[in-house]
């Protein structure tokens, strides 16, 4: 089937309140929706999020990469629709092309290319919107394709504000009877703030911490070796991304648990990251690698290495990458924690016609919806779009 329409839409929806970590404090999403039109009329959403500390990859730079280096190549594609073939082959054989091109600008931006680890963020926007599109046109909902294996229980996430912030929003995740925490931490009063908020949870809770890269080797020993007595199930991303043996030096001398994030950006990154023995744990967000296939790849090589794996998300997701999470995390053998589906708990609105955030405990059900199970409302990209970009249709 033919992909004849697409259209970017630059999202700028507002958040309920600011979210902060070590690098960055928002008050809104930037998201990028792809929406694609078939041949046959049906439309498909994709989303992407760019995050040049992550992948490199910046709003202006990623739109850019799709319009001219992607979309080229998936009007060009003749893509099958799915009956019954092999579900993992058939996600990991959508064409999206990410090959560099003399077509890209090389400071996309205000970026350089060379400074781009990967284009995944604009791969996964597409890649969603294939699969929203092709199932929907086959009837097929993405979690027939995923089996999935489990409800999903999600973690809340405490920003790096104050302490006395921090506390109020553990309170009100307990409150809302939330099991799994992840706690933000920047290197200052980490030992002060973990203990608050273990005060406030109490011991049955549990309890990890991201330092989204803000830590030296020996800060990061240091962080973990004192935190350890709030029973913290995880480290994540302590030190900046790079040599993979530096991260296993924090994990050899920790008795925490290390979860790669940042570090973990392609399926070359997870063998090397194995090969050094750098952590326990793998942080799988689909914008981050590159959309379904690839974390899938990625998955797949954890397991066999014994590495656990935890379903993240990016800060400001809409219900598209919320749902695709779902049917990901839903459908892996086994995975230790899962984040995002905020929706309209961190959204002053979402796309989503029907909610997609979790409910008490942190419960959400499947999605059983054809396609990725949530239906958008153009009005929303309308009304929230910074920039809408419609994409040249190439002439027969």
């Amino acid at each position: 089937m033919k992909i004849v329409e697409a259209t970017l839409f630059a999202l700028g929806i507002p958040f309920v309140e600011a979210f902060a970590h070590s690098v960055r404090s928002r008050n809104s999403s930037d998201s990028i929706v792809v929406r694609l039109r078939a041949e046959d009329g049906t439309v498909g959403y994709g989303e992407a999020v760019a995050r040049p500390y992550v992948t490199g990859e910046t709003v202006a730079s990623c739109l850019q990469f799709m319009e001219r280096t992607l979309w080229p190549g998936v009007q060009a594609f003749d893509y099958p629709n799915w009956s019954g073939q092999e579900p993992i082959p058939w996600l990991r054989a959508l064409a999206v092309p990410t090959g560099h091109s003399d077509k890209v600008v090389v400071n996309a931006g205000g970026m350089a290319a060379e400074s781009v680890v990967a284009w995944n963020a604009a791969r996964c926007g597409f890649e969603l919107a294939l699969v929203d599109c092709l199932l929907k046109s086959a009837g097929v909902s993405l979690g027939e394709l995923l089996p999935p294996r489990r409800s999903v229980t999600y973690s809340g996430v405490i920003t790096a504000s104050s302490i006395e912030g921090a506390v109020k929003h553990a309170k009100r995740f307990k409150q809302f009877g939330l099991p799994h925490l992840k706690v933000k931490i920047t290197g200052e009063a980490d030992y002060e703030r973990l203990a608050a908020i273990r005060a406030a949870v109490g011991p049955q809770v549990s309890l990890r911490v991201d330092g989204n890269g803000a830590y030296t080797v020996e800060s990061a020993i240091a962080t973990c070796e004192a935190l350890a007595e709030f029973q913290i199930d995880s480290a994540e991303q302590m030190i900046p991304r790079g040599d993979p043996q530096d991260l296993a030096r924090v994990q050899a001398a920790s008795v925490m648990a290390q979860m790669a994030d940042e570090s973990l950006i392609t399926l070359a990154d997870a063998k090397a990251l194995i090969e050094a023995g750098a952590c326990r744990g793998f942080n799988l967000r689909l914008s981050k690698c590159g959309g379904l296939g690839p974390t899938l790849a990625i998955a797949d090589l954890a397991q066999t290495a014994g590495i656990q794996v935890q379903v993240g998300c990016q800060v400001g997701e809409t219900a598209i990458l919320s749902a695709a999470g779902r049917h990901l995390a839903a459908y892996l053998p086994e995975i230790s924690f899962c984040e995002g589906s905020y929706g309209s708990l961190l959204l002053r609105e979402d796309l989503s016609r029907r909610p997609i955030h979790f409910g008490h405990q942190g419960l959400a059900k499947p999605l059983k919806v054809p396609g990725l199970g949530v239906e958008i409302q153009d009005a929303l990209l309308e009304k929230y779009a910074e920039q809408i970009i419609t994409l040249p249709t190439q002439v027969a």
